[in-house]
């Protein structure tokens, strides 16, 4: 289960969000895994017959059993048990540049890469600077 300001979250949250920025922690030794998640994907269908334009269909993701992209951090859920890891949701995002400019800013803040505590082992992103306008609050 998933926590977002210290409540469950749920699908009937999620709204127009397009993904969130997740934290979660192994219980047994407080050691943590920062990354993001898209709460809805977009599949592609054929055209239906006499029609020439593909169809799009908007599904929920698999967030709701998700435990990141690591797989050290898959490896530990199965061997000490789900129950083991707290999943926190730190911020939900409208845009795709918003959620991977977040998670880059919230793991070079917090040194992922550099402390003994953090699973992360990589720091990946693409930024454009028209993803972010939405963003100016964090200048002040």
């Amino acid at each position: 289960m998933w926590y977002y300001k210290g409540e469950e979250f749920t699908s009937e949250m999620i709204e127009d969000y397009i993904g969130f920025l997740y934290v979660i922690t192994d219980r047994s030794n407080d050691k943590k895994y920062v990354g993001k998640k898209l709460l809805k994907s977009t599949r592609r269908l054929p055209p239906l017959k006499g029609k020439t334009r593909k169809r799009k269909k908007v599904v929920e993701s698999d967030w709701k059993k998700y435990y990141g992209s690591s797989d050290e951090v898959k490896t530990m859920v199965e061997e000490k048990g789900e129950d083991n890891f707290h999943r926190e949701i730190i911020t939900l995002c409208m845009t795709k540049g918003e959620l991977g400019y977040l998670e880059a800013k919230y793991q070079f803040d917090h040194n992922v890469l550099l402390r003994d505590d953090y699973y992360n082992g990589i720091i990946q992103c693409r930024i454009h600077k028209n993803h972010v306008k939405g963003l100016t609050f964090l200048l002040e």
